[in-house]
């Protein structure tokens, strides 16, 4: 990461602050010329230009001239998107495809910075190709037919579009706020939303039935599923109250996305509306005050709040709206088999678009301790050092021989923010840190004992004369 501010103090960090890109965008929306841009930044044409092309940092004095003159949040001036872009294109480019061509990390922030579209749209090329490399290769006729396309699926779609959003939609954030508290103090969330479900004539109903949750427009009747925790019946009734009061901001969010497909679109609607009943059993403010009391300890804000475990892990990688911004953390979901199933990231640290998690991750090892919290120090190639917490979650069907669904869950942050939470508690912070990765097919450590495939983009020595950890070596 080039640059960043201090979390106490708004003091500037020691590494120097490059936001040329997050500066052409804020003169344009000001429909300011550069030289009106510069003179109320108190700064020379030719400084500014330099500035907007990341020639020269953003000093202290116009971070203070953007916040005063344009009442710009500084925290927005953080490169997280840019971290999250170069993370992607790394990974895109340990394609064998680029085995000749791959430029360096350097040239890969310079893209972030400089020109963010230009580095989406190879993205997206990049998807494109690589769907229909898959499609070529599985030999299912894809590209003779006249409605294939290629462009991501839609499922991939929705989840590029939370991705770059940094999971966090303030108007939707906001709208749910707003819902459920009065003067600053938290209403009953049952009540609150039975109460709006009434007024409109619904009637909400608890019965022993397989579904979370099912709507009955004609009759009027939303019926809960008995079988079902507390936290799930209460996010579902919320769920329903979004789609009924929030249907017109929601659809106009869904405008902005501009999704390339209506399947894309409906998958999106589901999210956010989700993603409200989240903000709405734990609303931003409330909440983010009872996170730093409690020292973020998941449990005792599941308590606080009736909600789950996993609902509040989820809830903490949000809190990023601009001015009120808390601790930046990476939240992310794995199935029995490994496989990512839910993935944000908040800090530098970002998952793999495609395969599994690093195997040394302690999230694989949650499914082994149920019922406990798993905590690891650990350090990707970067450098950066990282708390890391995972533990098993259950979602019982409540009945005999009812499937029960099992992930495991893991939750993170810089260490740097460990003053704040509670898990860092009797942890050596100066001792050992566990190496771990991305993803194998672009880690760079050449020494893992437990990578399953080599990485794409090196090349491999075998020696049938010796065998080590790893049938063969990766050449420098």
């Amino acid at each position: 990461m080039r640059g960043g501010f201090c979390k106490t103090g708004g003091c500037m960090a020691a590494q120097k602050l490059y936001a040329g890109a997050k500066l052409r965008e804020m003169r344009a929306r000001l429909a300011l010329t550069q030289k009106a841009f510069a003179d109320k930044l108190g700064v020379s044409l030719p400084y500014l230009n330099q500035m907007e092309n990341n020639h020269r940092p953003v000093s202290a004095a116009v971070v203070l001239a953007l916040a005063q003159e344009f009442g710009l949040d500084v925290t927005e001036l953080t490169v997280g998107e840019g971290e999250r872009l170069v993370s992607d294109m790394r990974e895109a480019l340990a394609d064998p495809v680029f085995a000749k061509a791959a430029p360096p990390l350097a040239d890969l922030r310079l893209a972030a910075s400089n020109a963010p579209a230009l580095a989406r749209a190879f993205l997206d090329l990049h998807r494109a190709y690589r769907q229909t490399h898959e499609r070529l290769a599985s030999l299912d006729e894809a590209l003779g037919r006249e409605d294939a396309s290629l462009r991501p699926s839609p499922w991939e779609e929705v989840r590029d579009f939370f991705h770059y959003c940094d999971n966090y939609i303030d108007a939707v954030d906001r709208a749910a706020e707003h819902f459920v508290t009065h003067g600053g103090a938290r209403r009953d969330v049952m009540a609150a939303a039975t109460a709006a479900l009434e007024k409109r004539g619904i009637t909400v109903h608890v019965s022993d039935d397989a579904d979370l949750r099912r709507y009955d427009p004609q009759a009027k009747r939303l019926v809960l599923s008995a079988r079902n925790a507390g936290p799930t019946q209460r996010f579902q009734l919320l769920h329903q109250v979004a789609l009924l009061t929030q249907n017109e901001l929601i659809e106009a969010t869904l405008d902005l996305a501009r999704f390339a497909t209506p399947e894309a679109r409906d998958i999106a609607k589901i999210g956010l509306a989700n993603y409200f009943a989240g903000a709405a059993l734990l609303p931003y403010r409330i909440f983010q005050d009872a996170a730093l009391e409690v020292r973020h300890d998941l449990e005792r804000l599941a308590d606080i709040f009736g909600a789950s475990i996993e609902q509040v892990a989820h809830r903490l990688s949000t809190l990023q709206r601009p001015g009120a911004k808390g601790i930046p953390f990476f939240f992310v979901r794995v199935d029995q088999a490994g496989t990512i199933t839910k993935r944000h990231s908040a800090t530098r640290l970002q998952f793999a678009r495609f395969g599994g998690a690093c195997p040394l991750w302690n999230v694989h090892r949650a499914f082994e301790t149920p019922g406990q919290f798993l905590r690891q120090l650990a350090e990707t190639r970067d450098g950066v050092k990282y708390l890391c917490l995972a533990r098993d979650v259950s979602k019982p069907g409540g009945a005999f021989l009812a499937p029960v669904r099992r992930y495991a869950i893991g939750l993170g942050c810089e260490v740097q923010h460990t003053g704040s939470v509670v898990y860092a508690d009797g942890l050596d912070l100066k001792g050992r840190f566990e190496p771990i990765g991305i993803s194998c097919r672009i880690c760079e450590r050449t020494d893992c004992h437990q990578r399953s495939v080599p990485p794409l983009e090196r090349r491999l020595r075998v020696d049938p004369d010796r065998r080590g950890l790893l049938p063969y070596s990766i050449a420098d």
